[in-house]
């Protein structure tokens, strides 16, 4: 075998050329991040006709939509519009046709460039007819603000949310806001922390239209309102989100809050309703419009105000939709929980099994969980309490979202889980709906760090679905089952067979009257410390859960 030689170059030669190659390499990637990180977009306001794209660019820039029915195939544009740098240009485009899907792409380049430059393609749909399935997506709580919230886990969920191709998506509140040092927050401070999420949600909110339902710690309320007039948390809060992101205002479309506030707020576009598909949407804000000027009001201090509880009642009555969904940051107040709030003062009129709505709430026809039940709402879905949990009361489904970014996957479940009655579960994600013939489907969709795979779970996997409105046969919820525990009355111990296939094992002793007495991730459970009685045995096992009386006898 013959050695062919290569023609010899000079190692000067050579060593210039590979430091030009590698140059370019380094310049190509240089520029794919810088455009790949140069803009982003969110979508916002869907309607049966038109769409707003909310662009934002650090840099000055011209730029257009374009857009079509077809996959690149882009036979409409809209006119070229100057993007001020760090200023999001609101883009919206109209003259759609309803229920359609859309593809688009954004053109873009500086002034003196030459050419314009592409993005990827997205996609977007115009309100769905009556009879038509979809998806939507719902997350709560981020709380990248406080670090409670983990960027890189957010990011999964993000993903995953993506991955579902829903509608739209919500947020239930305490993303952008940060109340803990709302004496000395300034506006800058403000502005960080509303554009700090653009990055994130612009990853998929560029064909997923984002809606903002307010949390507790944006602290968009009446008592920051009246904090140092015009210059406090809730007027720079709401400003900032105005801003950033495109909420609903009343129109043609969308009903809602018709209030114009001052120092600039205008229409506030904290409560907001529409329609799509068979369902009807209805975002309630529970902390704007307060009874008293408490920063934190609780009992009947707290309300939704008689402006928006008329316009809810109004909204639920008049409406024809198959299913009704509700929205908010939480039931009442800022307490925990949700069916065991449900009933009490202004959301269900009790107090120490007393009715006394008609003489907190005059001129209020009704408690609102009663409205809820009157009109058929089917699901009110919460944030507030980090986990989620699944409880029903009087026919309603009461629906709390865990967080989408909590790397324990444990912060609601340990901190909060207390305050429910039923089907509560750890881990982190979103809550993934789907409207079809058939019901409407809800699924947990949990979410993993790449690092936490390798053992049982999978990222994307569901370990909770029920479906409501549908065949009463497809409404079974997974629940822990096939458990033994034994023996059972016991002396001094206790010992719990699990299936072989289930990991992430705990077991908690609670009191008859369900205070914490003991938490193992072992088997056993060691009783000889306590008195004879009845006890409450928890069981969890990958996120699933039941709950066993078990009686210590000697």
């Amino acid at each position: 075998m013959k050695l062919k030689c290569l023609p010899f170059v000079p190692i000067s030669r050579r060593m210039r050329f590979l430091k030009i190659v590698a140059l370019l390499v380094i310049v190509h990637c240089n520029a794919t991040v810088l455009q790949s990180q140069s803009y982003n977009i969110i979508l916002g306001r869907p309607t049966d006709t038109s769409i707003t794209a909310s662009i934002l660019f650090e840099q000055n820039m011209q730029g257009y939509l374009e857009y079509g029915t077809a996959s690149g195939s882009y036979a409409s544009q809209t006119a070229v519009a100057t993007i001020v740098a760090g200023t999001p240009l609101e883009l919206t485009v109209m003259g759609l046709q309803p229920n359609t899907n859309y593809y688009y792409r954004l053109k873009y380049k500086t002034a003196a460039a030459p050419n314009y430059s592409v993005s990827p393609e997205y996609r977007f749909h115009t309100q769905r007819a009556v009879g038509s399935g979809f998806t939507f997506t719902i997350e709560a709580d981020e709380h990248l603000y406080d670090k409670k919230g983990i960027a890189n886990m957010y990011r999964v969920t993000l993903q995953n949310q993506l991955a579902d191709q829903p509608d739209f998506m919500l947020s239930l509140g305490d993303i952008f806001g940060d109340d803990h040092n709302w004496p000395t927050i300034t506006s800058q401070e403000l502005d960080v922390l509303h554009k700090n999420y653009r990055p994130f949600l612009g990853a998929v909110c560029h064909s997923i239209p984002f809606y903002v339902c307010l949390g507790n710690h944006e602290g968009e309320n009446d008592y920051y309102y009246l904090q140092n007039p015009g210059a406090n948390l809730c007027v720079w809060g709401t400003q900032w989100r105005k801003h950033y992101y495109p909420n609903p205002y009343p129109n043609a479309f969308y009903s809602g809050n018709t209030d114009l506030e001052g120092y600039g707020i205008g229409n506030p576009e904290n409560y907001y309703a529409w329609t799509w598909g068979d369902a009807q949407f209805v975002v309630l804000d529970v902390y704007r419009d307060q009874c008293d000027t408490s920063d934190k009001p609780q009992k009947w201090a707290w309300s939704l105000g008689k402006k928006q509880y008329d316009w809810l009642k109004t909204t639920l009555e008049s409406s024809t939709s198959k299913y009704k969904f509700v929205f908010a940051h939480h039931v009442r107040g800022q307490g925990r929980g949700g069916v065991t709030n449900a009933p009490l003062y202004e959301w269900g009129g009790l107090v120490n099994g007393r009715d006394l709505f008609a003489a907190n709430r005059p001129g209020w026809e009704k408690p609102i969980h009663k409205l809820f039940v009157d009109n058929k709402v089917n699901i009110f879905f919460q944030g507030h309490d980090h986990v989620f949990a699944h409880e029903m009361l009087d026919g309603v489904t009461y629906q709390t979202c865990p967080m989408p970014s909590d790397s324990t996957y444990r912060i609601g479940m340990d901190a909060n889980a207390d305050a429910f009655v039923s089907d509560t579960i750890e881990g982190t994600g979103h809550i993934r709906v789907t409207v079809g013939p058939d019901g409407t489907k809800v699924d947990f969709v949990r979410a993993y760090l790449p690092k936490d795979t390798f053992g049982v779970h999978k990222n994307r996997e569901v370990p909770f679905s029920y479906t409501v409105g549908g065949n009463p046969a497809a409404q079974k919820r997974t629940k822990l089952e096939n458990v033994v525990v034994k023996p059972n009355p016991a002396e001094d111990k206790v010992t719990v067979i699990f299936p072989a296939n289930l990991g992430n094992r705990r077991l908690t002793l609670r009191s008859a009257t369900g205070n914490k007495l003991h938490i193992t991730s072992q088997s056993m459970v060691d009783l000889s410390p306590y008195s004879p009685g009845v006890y409450l045995l928890e069981i969890e096992a990958d996120g699933l859960k039941t709950t066993e009386k078990i009686l210590i006898h000697r």
